[in-house]
Order: C-alpha cells, then sequence, then structure tokens
C-alpha cells in the first residue's frame, strides 16, 4: 500500500528522536553554564554522531521505499517534482532554524545543518536510486574517502555545502554533503537489499511490544519534533533554574 510504513523503521527513528533530546538537553545544560558537560568528546560527542548517522541512514532507507512506490504511480515528470518538492520543502525548514538561531545565537548560527543537508540530499538522490546496492555502497564509500580527504580545508563561503569550510567557521550544526551523502548512498543500499519494490523483503513477528509503541509514536512524529523540542528543553531549563537563560 503507498501510505504503508513499516514499524522498525518508526521504531530506528523513534530511539534516535530520544537520542536527540538527550543530546540536545546536555548541551544547553552545557552551554547555559548550568552543568559542566564535555559536550565535544568522550560519550555525548559518540551520541551526536550517532544520532545524525541514523536519521541519515533511515533517510536514504525510507527514500528507496518512497521512491520504489511512487515509481508505480507517477510519471516521470511528476515522480521529478514530487522530490523536488519534497527536497525543497524541508531545505525551506532548514533557512528557518537558520533564521531563527541568527536571531538568537548569531555567533553559531546554523548555516547547513541536518535539514539542509536532508533538503539537498533528497534533491540529488534519485541520481542514484537506479544503482545496485554494491554501486551505491562503493559510491558512498567514495563520499567517506573524499571527506576525509577535504577534512580541514578552508575556501569561500559557496563550498561550505560540500564540506569547505572557511576560516574560523563556527555553527551549532553542520552536516555538508561530503561525506555525509555517503550515508544516504548506504541507506538506499540497504532500502534496496531489504525492501526491495519499496515492500519489507524479511518477515517480523505479527505482535508488537507495548514497550517499543512510544518510540514508533515519535518516529512518525520525528519532524515536528525536532522543531519543538528545542524550545521545551529551555522552558523546563528556565522553569528548573531560572534566569540560567535571561528569562528569569
Amino acid at each position: 500500500m503507498p501510505g504503508e510504513r513499516y514499524r522498525e523503521i518508526d521504531l530506528a527513528r523513534g530511539i534516535a528522536v530520544v537520542m536527540m533530546i538527550t543530546f540536545h538537553s546536555a548541551f544547553d545544560l552545557n552551554f547555559f553554564g548550568i552543568l559542566p558537560l564535555d559536550v565535544s568528546g568522550g560519550f555525548l560527542q559518540a551520541l551526536a554522531y550517532l544520532t545524525a548517522s541514523t536519521f541519515i541512514f533511515l533517510v536514504g532507507l525510507s527514500f528507496t521505499i518512497s521512491y520504489a512506490r511512487a515509481a508505480q504511480r507517477l510519471d516521470r515528470r511528476d515522480l521529478a517534482l514530487k522530490y523536488v518538492r519534497r527536497g525543497l520543502t524541508i531545505f525551506g525548514y532548514g533557512l528557518i532554524i537558520t533564521a531563527v538561531t541568527w536571531l538568537f545565537l548569531p555567533s553559531v548560527y546554523i548555516v547547513f545543518g541536518i535539514l539542509h543537508f536532508i533538503g539537498i540530499a533528497i534533491l540529488i538522490a534519485p541520481l542514484f536510486v537506479r544503482f545496485n546496492a554494491r554501486n551505491l555502497i562503493a559510491t558512498g564509500i567514495a563520499c567517506f574517502i573524499a571527506g576525509y580527504a577535504i577534512n580541514g580545508i578552508t575556501g569561500p563561503w559557496p563550498l561550505l555545502w560540500l564540506g569547505i569550510r572557511p576560516e574560523l567557521f563556527s555553527s551549532l550544526d553542520y552536516v555538508p554533503l561530503v561525506p555525509w551523502f555517503g550515508l544516504i548512498l548506504i541507506g538506499m543500499a540497504c532500502g534496496h537489499r531489504f525492501y526491495p519494490n519499496g515492500r519489507r523483503g524479511f518477515p517480523l513477528p505479527a505482535g508488537e511490544p507495548a514497550f517499543v509503541r512510544p518510540f514508533g509514536f515519535l518516529g512518525r512524529h520525528s519532524l515536528i519534533i525536532y522543531f519543538l523540542h528545542q524550545p521545551i528543553i529551555l522552558i523546563v531549563i528556565a522553569a528548573l533554574a531560572p534566569g540560567a537563560i535571561g528569562l528569569g
């Protein structure tokens, strides 16, 4: 069915949402000087990378499912327009994040964060969707190698989205196309392998344990949670530590 969701994907995305909220809570507590937490190293840094990697991998995986289903009912033009619209919409959400962070945190505002990246990735993913799993993995590995090669190279702002940063660049969230698009491609390869033609290619038990249902709910509403979780965290911090963020 075109609108069918796979609970294992929602579960994985929901777990990533919990990890995201955990990391951002720790980040905010450190940023506002409430708790001295090392968010740029150790466990919390690993948690941040794991969270971003999970979301991005699932974008690639879900893209192959969505594309396979859409290709069965849309002609080539409408199929292309569907992902142009979707990519530009998500990129537009990223621009909202840019505007908000520029207003409130101008020294570290988000220029090319995860939503900007996902928007661009969805725009170009159709160019790779006909690759087989082996070629997708090979191309993904090439992206990782390219990311390692250009790491630390500085350049002008127009190259920021590719992974070449200006000197003294700083941002709260930075997810360049290289190397992260490699993880999109790996996700697409897994989509081809485990969800051929947009259908689950492996069995799952019919029942769903009750304790995983909240994660599934979070996974189904991950985008709106992404937008709302930071204001909620800040409200909770302001309530528990009046004056910590200038609201008391």
